[in-house]
């Protein structure tokens, strides 16, 4: 009896370990002495404690400055499960991973005009959905790319890049400007709402199906063009296990989820009381706060002289907004029965127009200096000027 007892009492300890690592992994992720960012978690619960006393206006601040290191506690669980399940699964994860805060906020945004009767709620929800998906393609082709260029170019004076992922991520970007511009150019020349819809849901399909194809493209036929600019810098290992990699995806995941239904709920009476505009909230205070994280990262490893790296994350990031992130939506709305477009107004398409010309004509030599950096960040300067003013 006592022989057959000890697996049980080894099996028992051996569990009570692995729980207790995780807890130890869990804290160490969220410890604002390894990391300050996590400082900002406190808003956490004081975006909890302002919603229940219905204070809409610092609920919707608070919740928004605790998405930011949420998001880095996701980036960070997705880059550790990437870097076990090989260049394909990894690839998808990040692909799926590294824009959910900007689906999760337009998620619910288009989730609570679905449920609302008041055709201001509707059309707020609507704009902001739309407003935040571009501003997230403006501020990862100007804002990030322009930091990370002028930080790489300080440190580095000129420094070179995979012309081939560029041009190919650039390419991607107009044939999205192109979804982007027809819709606006047939309500322009008076179509009707249901046209613009039904060719909305038609390209939204169509511009899904091509991002698939270009997955396939990066991650299996031509993997090797791409090789090269991943092995450009140092190789890393894993810092934490699988489980507990998942268990931070899964909790930081529903988190980001909580703070972004906190945020949602409260954000028409906060644009209201606070006096800031629909569009200045969709295009740029979201997606910075959102993105943080992403913005982080692609600067300072283009202060490593790693602007494969900082060039991917940047227009990377923008190619899943525009190719994936954006139809997503607009199929969701259509079935939750939201009138959702890719019709995004005048001044937001020509917006993403013009960035997407600055950003490919900077990235056509295949090298980058601080100088291309103030250009691009000057043109998000002005662009969020006229957003905020408008």
């Amino acid at each position: 009896m006592g022989e057959n007892s000890v697996p049980a009492k080894d099996s028992t300890e051996e569990l009570s370990e692995h729980i207790e690592e995780a807890f130890e992994h869990l804290l160490d992720s969220v410890n604002p002495m390894k990391n300050k960012l996590n400082w900002l978690l406190l808003a956490f619960p004081v975006a909890l404690f302002m919603n229940q006393q219905h204070n809409t206006g610092l609920a919707f601040v608070f919740s928004m400055v605790a998405i930011m290191p949420l998001a880095f506690l996701m980036g960070k669980a997705t880059e550790e499960i990437a870097l076990r399940t090989g260049e394909t699964v990894g690839g998808l994860l990040n692909a799926t991973f590294g824009n959910a805060v900007e689906m999760i906020i337009a998620g619910l945004a288009l989730y609570a005009a679905s449920k609302s009767v008041e055709p201001d709620t509707i059309a707020t929800m609507i704009t902001v959905t739309q407003a935040s998906l571009i501003g997230s393609i403006l501020g990862n082709l100007l804002l990030v790319l322009g930091l990370a260029m002028v930080w790489g170019g300080v440190n580095h004076k000129v420094q070179h890049f995979n012309q081939d992922s560029g041009q190919m991520n650039g390419s991607l970007l107009l044939l999205a400007i192109v979804a982007f511009i027809i819709p606006s150019a047939v309500d322009l020349a008076g179509g009707d709402s249901s046209a613009i819809k039904d060719l909305s849901h038609y390209a939204a399909l169509i511009m899904l199906a091509i991002y698939g194809l270009a997955l396939l493209f990066q991650l299996k036929t031509h993997v090797d063009v791409f090789a090269a600019e991943a092995g450009h810098g140092t190789h890393e290992h894993p810092t934490m296990s699988i489980r507990d990699a998942w268990t931070l995806l899964i909790l930081s995941t529903a988190f980001v989820g909580w703070m972004a239904h906190i945020l949602v709920h409260n954000l028409e009476d906060a644009v209201h009381e606070l006096g800031i505009p629909e569009l200045f909230v969709g295009v740029i205070l979201l997606p910075f706060f959102g993105n943080a994280a992403e913005h982080f990262a692609a600067v300072i490893v283009a202060g490593k002289d790693k602007m494969d790296l900082a060039i991917a994350i940047a227009i990377g990031s923008s190619v899943q907004i525009a190719l994936f992130v954006a139809p997503v939506m607009v199929l969701l709305g259509w079935v939750l029965g939201v009138p959702l477009t890719l019709e995004f107004g005048i001044l937001e398409t020509s917006a993403t127009f013009i960035s997407v010309l600055v950003a490919n004509s900077i990235l056509t030599d295949g090298k980058t200096n601080w100088l291309e950096g103030v250009m691009l960040l000057g043109s998000y300067i002005i662009l969020g000027a006229a957003f905020f003013l408008i």
